[in-house]
Parts: structure tokens; sequence; C-alpha cells
């Protein structure tokens, strides 16, 4: 039996299920739209995500921040309302709002922060793939998010130039066969999550084509702000992989492991997928020691293993969540004193034309 975080004061809020398809439905339809118990999926939720800063702010009843807010221009606000029903109502502050809401620190210009922090754009053989590490390649499957993340280090990559076609999937696997070294494919975006199963298992399907691919790797936010989105169809399809399955979820925060995405995370641990997940250190969200010993025992709740905790990559616009390296160790080492080893992720930070993520030196600092 998982155990419930501590109860919070501020009330749920409700997710709104949205009308979909034609107003031509059949009498059936009809009678399914009437059952208020029907189930909203996760594609309902995607469709209804929030995207409208006055809406959100009303919803938490902080409508007196708004003077703190900007209105982006490209990467704008977008947040499922799953996600926000685990965030406290009244609380500028609280860490789950702090990593969505745009900030105008964000338009303050840093020295050392970049449009594309890890030189991605140079890692890019052909379209749609980064082959950045000797035994693994990243595709990126979409550029779609279910959530912008305010930190996020792909926020300003060119998509558009670099998404897949349907007919680049066969040059891909050629690719592939030509680097017999490569063993592992990451599948990424964007959140490769947010495509439809139908198009996630065509890749699926050809990359379980491929002998020397032993594993694939999912890496995705959506199971955390949607957990719906591990439904019986994925995980059976997952399931039946010939390859292993590798799922890092990206988790921040203890407070966005409820009970609901707790018990989705644990459902795919029972089909045999390894459920790792990756944190990013940010400045007033989770720097401190209760919040990482408590997002890292939820996890285990979960049935999740700690994986990575990332240093901030140096990207415009996410300045103001960026800690220094000196306090990451000293948070790492305090980690240390009351954390297991099994629970103990790595602490790395990614540098642009490195084949590999770079641990932290703990003794240099």
């Amino acid at each position: 039996m998982i155990n419930h975080l501590p109860e919070q004061k501020n009330r749920q809020i409700p997710i709104t299920p949205i009308a979909t398809g034609s107003s031509k439905l059949n009498s059936k339809e009809n009678s399914e739209d009437r059952d208020s118990n029907a189930l909203i999926t996760w594609q309902t939720q995607v469709a209804d995500v929030i995207t409208d800063i006055d809406q959100l702010l009303a919803i938490l009843e902080l409508t007196h921040i708004k003077s703190k807010l900007y209105i982006p221009e490209g990467f704008g606000l977008r947040v499922p309302r799953g996600f926000v029903a685990k965030m406290k109502k009244g609380d500028p502050n609280d860490p789950l709002l702090f990593q969505v809401l745009p900030n105008k620190l964000e338009q303050v210009k840093v020295s050392g922060y970049v449009a594309d922090p890890l030189a991605e754009n140079e890692q890019n053989p052909t379209q749609g793939l980064l082959h950045k590490y000797h035994s693994r390649v990243l595709v990126t499957v979409t550029g779609a998010c279910a959530i912008h993340c305010r930190y996020c280090f792909r926020q300003h990559f060119d998509y558009q130039a670099n998404l897949p076609k349907s007919e680049q999937l066969e040059v891909i696997k050629a690719y592939i066969g030509q680097h017999p070294e490569i063993r592992e494919v990451l599948l990424s975006g964007g959140d490769p999550l947010s495509v439809s199963n139908r198009r996630l298992f065509l890749w699926l399907d050809a990359l379980e084509s491929l002998p020397q691919i032993t594993t694939i790797r999912i890496h995705t936010r959506l199971p955390i702000v949607i957990p719906e989105r591990l439904d019986s169809e994925l995980l059976s399809r997952l399931e039946a992989s010939r390859c292993r399955i590798v799922m890092v979820v990206h988790t921040n925060h203890a407070n966005e492991i409820d009970e609901n995405t707790a018990q989705y995370l644990l459902q795919a641990k029972q089909k045999g997928i390894t459920l790792l997940n990756q944190t990013v250190l940010l400045a007033g969200i989770n720097d401190s020691l209760a919040v990482q010993v408590a997002l890292n025992e939820r996890l285990f709740e979960a049935g999740v293993l700690p994986y990575y905790l990332h240093l901030l990559d140096k990207v415009e616009g996410a300045a103001h969540f960026d800690m220094a390296k000196q306090q990451a160790v000293e948070l790492y080492w305090k980690m240390l004193e009351q954390l297991p080893g099994y629970l103990m992720p790595k602490l790395v930070q990614e540098l642009p034309n490195r084949p590999f993520k770079t641990p932290v030196d703990l003794y240099q600092h």
C-alpha cells in the first residue's frame, strides 16, 4: 500500500471534461456523453491544457501576482489541469506552479545562458536524430509537450527542422544499421508519449526490427503530469517488446506524485518496465535537503528509482532557476547522510560536445 503524502490544506481542483468530436454523434455516443461517470482520457486532458495565464491565476486564486508575469511570444504557458490540481491555492511560491509560470525574470539577458546550451545542432547527422553518445542515439519523435517547463533546455530548439517525417524513418534505420556500436535508442522530443499509440508503435516496430537494438528508452514527463497516459494499450505493447524498455520520468518535487500518479507508475513497473527518474536542481523549488529526501523516498514508493540529479542546463531565460555548483555539492553531501545508496541519484551536468554526462566532482568544491 502506498502511503499518501501529507494532506495539503488546499482544495483539490477537479479536471473538467471537454466536448470532443463532431456534433453529429450516434445515439450510443450521445448516451455515453450523458454519462457523468464517463472516463476522461489522456487525449482529452492534453486537448484541455491551460494556456491562458488569467485562467490559471483565477483557478489558483492568485490574480494579484499578474504584474510579476509576462506572456511569452513563443514558449507560452501550457499546463494540464490535473497537474494544476496538485498545486496549493493562494500560494505564489508553490513548487509546482513555479515550474510552469512565465516570470518576467525570463526576459533578463544573462551572460552564459544561450539558446542551445548543449550544442545539439552540432550532433545532428540526419533529420530527427541526435548522436551524442557512443552506443546510443536519440530520436526527437515530436516537438510537442503536454507541459511547458520554464527551465526546459530545448525551449528554443528548432523542432521544425529536426522532426523526422514518415520517410525519414527508413533513413534513421539505415544510419543505425551503419553504426553497429549503437545498441540503445532514446525516444525523446518534446515528449514522445504525447504522440498517439499508433504513431508510437510504428517507431517501436521499426526499432525492434533492428537486431542490434537491445534497449529502447523513453524520456517523458507525461506519466507525471497526465498519468492516464500509461493506458492499458500502451503498457501491454511495451510489455510485449522484444527489447528491454526503460522509462525515465522527469519529476522535481514529491508533490508531483499523488496517489493516482503512483498507482499508474506501479502498473508500469508490474509490466516489467524499468522506471527511473531524473530531476533538475531548481532554485526555490527543490534546492533543500528536506525536499530532496521526500522526493526520492516518494519515487521509491511509486516503483521508481532515482537516476540523475541534473545541474541546470544554462538555457536562455532560465538563469533564475540556477544554483551555484558549490551549493549543489553541499546539498548532495547532506543527501548522502540521509538516504540509502539506492535512493541517491548521480549528480551530473551535461556539457556541450561531451559524449557523456559529466559527473560533478564532489571533492573539488
